[in-house]
C-alpha cells in the first residue's frame, strides 16, 4: 500500500513538472501547426477568424490545387532542392574533409584556421547578402578579377535568370560550411585515439582507418547533420532575401521567400502562404525520413 501510494505521488511529480512543457509545445508549436492547417483549406480572406461578419468556410483543397499550378511555385520547389543538394552534399563533406585535415594534424595553426571557417556562421544573414551581392555586382571585384583574364567579360550572374541561383549556392556553401565543422571536429576528438592507433598497429592505412572506424563511429552524427541541413535548406530566407530578393523574375526565389510574397505582397493570400507552409512542413518530414531510411540501411551505429 505504501508503494502504491510512492508511485501515485511520483507520477503525480512527473506529470507537474512536465506540465509547464507541454502546455508551452502545445502554445507554441501544436496549436499553430494545427491553425496553419486549417488555414489552408479554408477560404480566409483577412479581418476578424472567430465571429466575424463573414464566417470563413473550408474549401478543401482548393489552395493547395492552386499552389500545385503556379510556376512560381515550382521555381522557388526546384531552388530549394538545388540548396538541399548543395548542403547535404557540399557543406556536410566539406565541412568533414576541413575537420578531419585539422584534427588529423594534416595543416599548422589549428586555432586560426578553425576561426577562420567558423567565422562566417556568426556574422548576421543579412550583411553576409549585401556583401556578397556588392561583390558579384557588374561593377564588384569578381568582375574586375574575371576582366584581367577576359578583356571586356560583362558580369551578369545575379541579372541572368539562369545563373543567378549559381551565386547564391556558392555564398551559401562558404557560409554554413562552418556550422558542420564544428560539429565533426568536436566528434571527431571524442573518438578514442587508442582505437586509431590500435588500427594502425594491425597494419590499417589511412583510408582504411577512415573507412572502417571513423565514418561508423560518426554515423549517427552525419544522419543529424544531414537532418539540420535539411531543415536549415527550407528555412532559407533571409539570407537570399537581402543578396536578390528573389529576384530576376523571382528565379532565385525559394519557398519560404515564395510564401512570403504570397501572405505580404500585394493582394495578400494568407490561404494559399498557409498552403506552401504546410508542404514545407510535409517535404521535411519526407527527406528526414527518407534520410533515416538510407542511414538505417547502409550506415553503421555511433559507438
Amino acid at each position: 500500500m505504501k508503494m502504491l501510494r510512492t508511485r501515485k505521488e511520483e507520477r503525480r511529480a512527473y506529470l507537474l513538472l512536465v506540465l509547464p512543457a507541454v502546455l508551452l509545445y502545445f502554445a507554441v508549436v501544436a496549436f499553430p501547426m494545427v491553425f496553419s492547417i486549417w488555414m489552408s483549406v479554408s477560404d480566409y480572406s483577412g479581418g476578424q477568424i472567430f465571429g466575424g461578419s463573414t464566417p470563413v468556410k473550408l474549401i478543401g483543397f482548393s489552395n493547395y490545387s492552386r499552389m500545385w499550378n503556379d510556376k512560381y511555385f515550382w521555381i522557388s520547389l526546384k531552388n530549394n532542392v538545388f540548396i538541399v543538394l548543395i548542403s547535404v552534399f557540399g557543406q556536410i563533406p566539406l565541412g568533414f574533409v576541413l575537420a578531419y585535415a585539422i584534427n588529423r594534424g594534416r595543416v599548422r595553426a589549428k586555432g586560426f584556421y578553425q576561426t577562420i571557417i567558423y567565422l562566417p556562421c556568426v556574422i548576421s544573414s543579412v550583411i553576409v547578402g549585401i556583401l556578397w551581392q556588392t561583390i558579384f555586382s557588374p561593377y564588384g571585384p569578381v568582375t574586375e578579377l574575371m576582366q584581367r583574364s577576359i578583356p571586356g567579360w560583362e558580369n551578369n550572374l545575379l541579372s541572368n535568370p539562369r545563373t543567378a541561383i549559381i551565386p547564391v549556392l556558392l555564398v551559401m556553401l562558404w557560409m554554413y560550411t562552418g556550422t558542420y565543422f564544428i560539429i565533426f571536429l568536436a566528434n571527431l576528438q571524442k573518438i578514442d585515439q587508442q582505437v586509431l592507433e590500435a588500427a594502425r598497429i594491425d597494419g590499417a592505412t589511412e583510408g582504411q582507418t577512415l573507412r572502417y572506424v571513423i565514418l561508423p563511429a560518426l554515423s549517427g552524427v552525419i544522419v543529424t547533420s544531414a537532418i539540420l541541413a535539411i531543415s536549415g535548406s527550407l528555412k532559407s530566407f533571409d539570407l537570399i532575401y537581402a543578396m536578390t530578393g528573389g529576384n530576376p523574375a523571382r528565379r532565385t526565389s525559394v519557398l519560404a521567400l515564395y510564401m512570403y510574397d504570397t501572405a505580404f505582397r500585394g493582394a495578400p493570400n494568407y490561404p494559399l502562404a498557409n498552403a506552401v507552409s504546410t508542404f514545407m512542413m510535409a517535404f521535411s518530414f519526407l527527406l528526414i525520413i527518407i534520410t533515416k531510411l538510407v542511414e538505417k540501411r547502409f550506415g553503421g551505429r555511433e559507438e
